[in-house]
């Protein structure tokens, strides 16, 4: 696919992930329309720390996915949609569940609903592989059964589904991406790997976490945008569900031990019972399999370390925008 002048939607672009999605297509030459979450603040997220010569490429569309009347508005004229709109916190998601029904399923409704009218060349839904819960095999492929731990989970398993359903019922050109544990700079401290840091950067006398025990396959952001770019460029990825991820598992712990080495620091880890999940809730393992994602010939450009020294530069510079001492749902 030519990205030069093709009018791409990508809808949660004021977050984590969808912020490095957006500066990845303007550089490739697309046409983008960055729909973020309207409020009265007028804050674009992370939109806004961009330099003056890359915001102005931007059409910032200010609305609510929940809105069909609104998603369609955003949607019209387009080519290509990346939905990432979502609520991703699962702490919060005990809370508030209702509020992750309304944004992860009814959300994903009105993307592929309008785009379907419109007749958009390419969709690529975002999810997560909190889909899989905890594993049952590893490494985890495609194929792996679903299993709602937390209600994020479920709204996610939901929002795949309806996305899947419009490919079957409409031949929708839907791809559903399922990003593993993603990691980088600007991502919020309600992520482990900037909770880590954060602590440590400011001078915390020990690191308090959750459970350790449990594993993770984390990938830096720049190789999450590149694969999802890379899936929506794939014609044969059409109709299909593909795992990114980095192939390689590392417990809390570990990961833990690690960000201390690089950060030269040797603290004491305290467990903090309102960081963990429910026993039931927990998910104790992840590890992707991406034979499916290396078919089209992508593979990631970082390591961990590569990774995780890039992420500690930036937040060792960005450290006034964390709340290191407040635990974060």
């Amino acid at each position: 696919m030519d990205w030069k002048g093709k009018k791409v939607l990508v809808t949660g672009a004021c977050g984590f992930i969808g912020s490095h999605l957006v500066e990845a297509l303007v550089n490739l030459g697309a046409s983008v329309r960055a729909f973020v979450y309207y409020n009265s603040f007028n804050s674009w997220g992370w939109i806004d720390t961009f330099d003056a010569a890359l915001k102005n490429k931007i059409d910032v569309y200010c609305g609510d996915i929940r809105d069909a009347y609104n998603v369609r508005d955003a949607l019209t004229g387009m080519d290509v949609v990346f939905h990432l709109a979502a609520l991703i916190a699962i702490p919060y998601s005990y809370i508030a569940p209702a509020s992750y029904v309304k944004t992860n399923i009814e959300g994903t409704l009105n993307i592929v609903q309008a785009a379907r009218d419109f007749k958009l060349q390419r969709i690529v839904h975002i999810s997560t592989s909190e889909v899989y819960g905890t594993a049952r095999y590893v490494p985890i492929d495609e194929n792996h059964p679903l299993q709602g731990q937390s209600p994020y989970s479920a709204t996610k398993i939901g929002a795949d589904a309806i996305a899947e359903s419009f490919y079957r019922a409409f031949g929708l050109p839907v791809t559903i991406a399922r990003p593993f544990n993603t990691y980088g700079p600007r991502q919020s401290a309600r992520a482990i790997i900037p909770t880590i840091i954060t602590q440590i950067e400011a001078g915390a006398k020990h690191i308090t976490l959750g459970s350790q025990h449990p594993t993770r396959d984390f990938t830096f952001v720049k190789d999450t945008v590149s694969a999802m770019i890379r899936l929506a460029e794939t014609e044969g990825s059409i109709g299909t569900v593909a795992n990114i991820g980095s192939n390689f598992e590392i417990s809390i712990g570990g990961l833990t031990a690690r960000i201390m080495e690089l950060m030269n620091a040797n603290l004491s880890i305290e467990f903090d019972e309102k960081r963990a999940r429910p026993s039931n809730s927990e998910v104790e393992r992840l590890w992707a399999d991406t034979t499916r994602l290396a078919e089209t010939g992508w593979r990631p450009s970082y390591s961990l370390d590569d990774g995780l020294r890039e992420t500690i530069l930036w937040i060792r510079k960005n450290i006034d925008k964390y709340k290191a001492d407040i635990y974060n749902v």
